[in-house]
């Protein structure tokens, strides 16, 4: 912060927090490369993402797929086709409309979509472990309201995970 700023308008400056973002997503990107390393042959980090939209969603629509990721259908085509010739996915007809066809995880697809998460949860964990209890609970609040203005829905939690991640109810500690 310069010294001419307040404390207010760094707070509230877009660029700075952009700058922030930015960073940390450069290191998320790495965690995710890491994290996929083991099956980095059959599976990029595109198909990836759609992997863990089928794991969440269960089974999809291509339509609805392609507009989950944000890409063209004919380009989630492609990806769906190299991800059944992986034996990570596969098409069955909707029991409730034989004309739509909806694509799903098979069980190797499920089991690299847990996998990978596993391995990235204990990397993230790694660099959580390494903040304070207040920066952890500053860092839940600000991600959790960056993820709902980006209309991201929550990770699944850990097996063992409390409700509330921190056991805190949300709101922040007064440290005056």
């Amino acid at each position: 912060m310069r010294e001419s700023e307040s404390p207010v308008r760094a707070m509230d400056d877009v660029d700075a927090v952009t700058q922030a973002v930015l960073t940390a997503s450069r290191l998320l990107v790495a965690v995710s490369a890491r994290s996929l390393a083991e099956v980095e042959e059959r599976v990029t980090l595109p198909q990836f993402r759609m992997l863990v939209v089928l794991a969440t969603r269960g089974a999809t629509k291509l339509v609805t797929l392609a507009e989950q990721l944000q890409v063209a259908p004919s380009t989630a085509m492609r990806m769906v086709d190299r991800l059944i010739a992986a034996g990570l996915a596969d098409r069955q007809a909707n029991p409730h409309s034989r004309r739509e066809t909806l694509l799903q995880l098979t069980v190797e697809g499920r089991r690299t979509v847990e996998s990978v998460t596993a391995r990235r949860r204990t990397e993230i964990a790694a660099i959580v472990e390494r903040l304070t209890p207040v920066q952890r609970l500053a860092l839940v609040e600000a991600l959790n309201a960056f993820n709902q203005a980006g209309a991201e829905p929550l990770a699944p939690a850990a097996e063992d995970a409390p409700a509330h991640p921190l056991g805190w109810t949300g709101e922040l500690p007064d440290v005056s």
